[in-house]
């Protein structure tokens, strides 16, 4: 869907892919990428990749969920989703805020991870889950 703002169009709906293709996301993105960051937390710094969100009605999976595999570690409250063709991470049920998912900001088409300034570093060796009060 587009939309116009003043003079200017805004395309709020993004196709997000992996790398092979098979598994294919549509995400609503009104406001674009909002907070873009990194966390540190010990799956993070695997994969790298930099994350943005989005609330759970905001992700449709329109081709291969089917070839999704769901992983999750220690508290199994995060779902980690990665196509199982091509091992590409697409998104994740946050375990922080379970009622958004996170997602491969690289998947999307047309958007280099690289060229995006100020991503935040999150703490996640550090978790809030996991301090007390």
């Amino acid at each position: 869907m587009i939309k116009q703002v003043g003079d200017t169009l805004i395309r709020d709906r993004h196709k997000s892919t992996c790398h092979c293709g098979s598994v294919e996301l549509l995400l609503t993105l009104p406001d674009g990428i909002v907070n873009p960051r990194r966390c540190d937390c010990s799956i993070c710094r695997r994969k790298g990749a930099v994350v943005a969100s989005v609330k759970l009605d905001q992700i449709e999976i329109i081709k291969g969920a089917e070839l999704l595999t769901l992983y999750q570690f220690n508290t199994h409250t995060a779902k980690h989703y990665f196509c199982s063709r091509c091992g590409i991470y697409t998104h994740h049920q946050r375990r922080s805020h379970p009622d958004e998912y996170g997602y491969n900001v690289a998947c999307l088409e047309g958007v280099n991870p690289f060229l995006i300034e100020g991503v935040a570093l999150n703490d996640g060796v550090n978790h809030p889950a996991d301090r007390a009060g």
